[in-house]
């Protein structure tokens, strides 16, 4: 943790105004600000399927959310259904970090979730290939199912970190992947966000003709549930608002 009078706090606010700016302009961004021991790393990542207002709401909100839940920490992360903003004294930069993550899905099953799990399975291996070898490490997918149960349609992206190479960026995925399966196995909708990645699917009835999937509202309507997993090693602090979740590190001796 640091002191009120730290120059980390003044180096924090200073990263943290910076993305405030960049975001009307860009949906990732990342920086180093300050020198040794105060240096702090950050960045932040909007999810590639909203626009850049979108983006730009949702990181002013989120930076000032973080430095307000996380007064005194020095490492800390927020997701927000649409972008997700990080700091730290300790650069991140090029690693691939799981942990901390949120998932969130709804509370509504799928009709037939053997079928439909085969379906998401394949859905999401195909996509994290074509996502990794992408310029944009960004892929956003539509497809009509037909099944014996009915028809729906399936929307999905997965997306990556730009400071990922390839490899960890295909891993990232398949370890969120992992994670959907685990928590939200069978839901009609779900959302993995982890500090270096995300995977999302909805399915909704089928409409004709097919329309290119909309981006969701940052409010969800209907229920919804909410799993934070932690790391072992360090205390978080988890603070759950309506709209994101907080990871604030604390470091002891």
């Amino acid at each position: 943790m640091f002191s009120r009078s730290s120059p980390f706090k003044t180096n924090r606010e200073t990263l943290l105004s910076s993305f405030r700016d960049r975001s009307s302009l860009e949906t990732y961004s990342s920086d180093t600000i300050g020198l040794s021991p105060y240096t702090v790393y950050g960045m932040f990542l909007c999810r590639g399927d909203i626009t850049k207002p979108s983006c730009s709401d949702c990181v002013n909100d989120a930076t000032r959310e973080i430095a307000k839940n996380c007064t005194y920490q020095k490492e800390a992360v927020v997701f927000y259904e649409e972008c997700m903003v990080r700091y730290s004294d300790s650069s991140f930069s090029t690693l691939m970090d799981d942990y901390p993550f949120i998932i969130r899905n709804s509370e509504t099953f799928v009709p037939n979730p053997g079928r439909f799990g085969e379906t998401l399975s394949n859905k999401m291996d195909d996509l994290t290939i074509k996502a990794s070898s992408s310029p944009s490490y960004f892929l956003e997918d539509k497809e009509r199912v037909t099944q014996p149960e009915g028809s729906y349609d399936l929307d999905s992206i997965a997306q990556c970190s730009p400071d990922l190479d390839p490899k960890n960026c295909t891993v990232c995925l398949k370890l969120a992947f992992q994670k959907t399966l685990k928590f939200s196995r069978s839901r009609n909708w779900a959302l993995t966000f982890t500090p270096k990645c995300l995977l999302r699917y909805e399915t909704s009835p089928s409409s004709s003709p097919l329309a290119p999937p909309p981006s969701p509202p940052r409010q969800r309507n209907g229920s919804s549930s909410i799993n934070v997993i932690k790391g072992n090693e360090i205390f978080w602090r988890i603070f759950i608002a309506v709209m994101a979740t907080y990871s604030c590190v604390s470091t002891f001796g």
